[in-house]
């Protein structure tokens, strides 16, 4: 398993598998984003060969991202591959949800065994204007859809001070009093362009568990404040479900990363928040043997960064999130 010089176990790989999303968030790109060519975008074959790579130097957790993972032709015979790969013990998937009405159950009968959902509001219209295009009724049906395919649930929702950080958290958070699924409220995080926009948005994780405490009750720790992923976890009280709370920017969780990022153009990307990355596509188109490869990955991982640096207003630049897969 490979180690960085700081002691952490990076066994944790996501995989963007494209730059492409069907919404337009408005903290993630911009509204006329442009996108690569599919050729400049890792192919299925060299996917498989780089799942492979990993999982030979024991990375066994893999998460599709994307944009948007599900518009990616033969998604579901990608996810069958990656989870017949040996060594791979889980294959987890965050997306938007607007294609799980049709694809959870295939993807189920594929290999997949968790998936994040992304949803910022219950309000129709706070929906649309966060997303520009989205409708929250076809991401209800696809939640829907993985509860009945027997997905692991979790929902994501980006806080977006004057956009979805009050009524918005509170219809979220109460959620979990019926439902057993993990609310998680993530503090937005600043990329590219829309990096001026995304800094002026944050709303703390200490705001958002008063802004919940206020409206439904105390909240109580779990797991004795050991982090479930990213996540720190709280129960309502009776509540069937938890609330995490991923909070990046102001409580960083970095002593306990164990993640790598494959980006759709082939760059392994070391930290989310720092630029960064090793080319591993022009090596692999240029007839690198996996020795070589697997040699590339465990250098590049030795010097993973410790953590970001936005206390100190180091922002990244090269890529939006869309690019990177989060």
């Amino acid at each position: 398993m490979p180690l960085d010089r700081f002691g952490r176990n990076i066994n944790y790989l996501r995989i963007s598998l494209t730059d492409k999303c069907n919404l337009r968030c408005v903290y993630c790109m911009p509204e006329d984003m442009t996108f690569r060519p599919r050729a400049e975008l890792l192919q299925d074959d060299e996917i498989y060969r780089l799942v492979h790579i990993f999982t030979e130097l024991g990375f066994h957790k893999f998460r599709l991202t994307g944009g948007e993972p599900t518009v990616r032709a033969n998604f579901v015979e990608i996810v069958r591959r990656i989870a017949g790969t040996p060594g791979v013990r889980t294959v987890a998937m965050t997306t938007n949800g607007l294609l799980l009405d049709k694809l959870a159950r295939p993807l189920v009968e594929a290999g997949l065994q968790r998936v994040n959902i992304s949803i910022d509001t219950l309000n129709p219209e706070k929906f649309k204007k966060l997303t520009r295009w989205g409708n929250v009724e076809d991401v209800w049906r696809g939640i829907h859809a993985a509860e009945e395919a027997g997905l692991g649930i979790k929902l994501n929702a980006v806080v977006v001070r004057g956009y979805n950080d009050s009524e918005d958290v509170v219809d979220l958070a109460r959620l979990t009093l019926y439902q057993p699924w993990q609310v998680r409220f993530i503090e937005m995080m600043p990329f590219g362009d829309v990096a001026d926009f995304q800094q002026a948005g944050v709303v703390p994780e200490e705001e958002l568990r008063a802004t919940i405490s206020a409206a439904l009750g105390p909240l109580t720790m779990e797991n004795g404040g050991r982090l479930d992923g990213e996540a720190r976890l709280f129960r309502l009280e009776e509540g069937l479900g938890t609330l995490g709370f991923i909070s990046s920017v102001t409580q960083p969780f970095c002593a306990g990363c164990s993640r790598a990022r494959l980006t759709a153009d082939g760059r392994l990307r070391l930290c989310l928040l720092r630029e960064n990355e090793v080319d591993l596509m022009e090596p692999l188109r240029n007839g690198a043997s996996d020795e070589e490869l697997q040699k590339l990955i465990t250098d590049g991982i030795w010097w993973k960064p410790w953590g970001h640096g936005l206390a100190r207003n180091v922002v990244p630049k090269n890529r939006v999130m869309s690019e990177i897969g989060g």
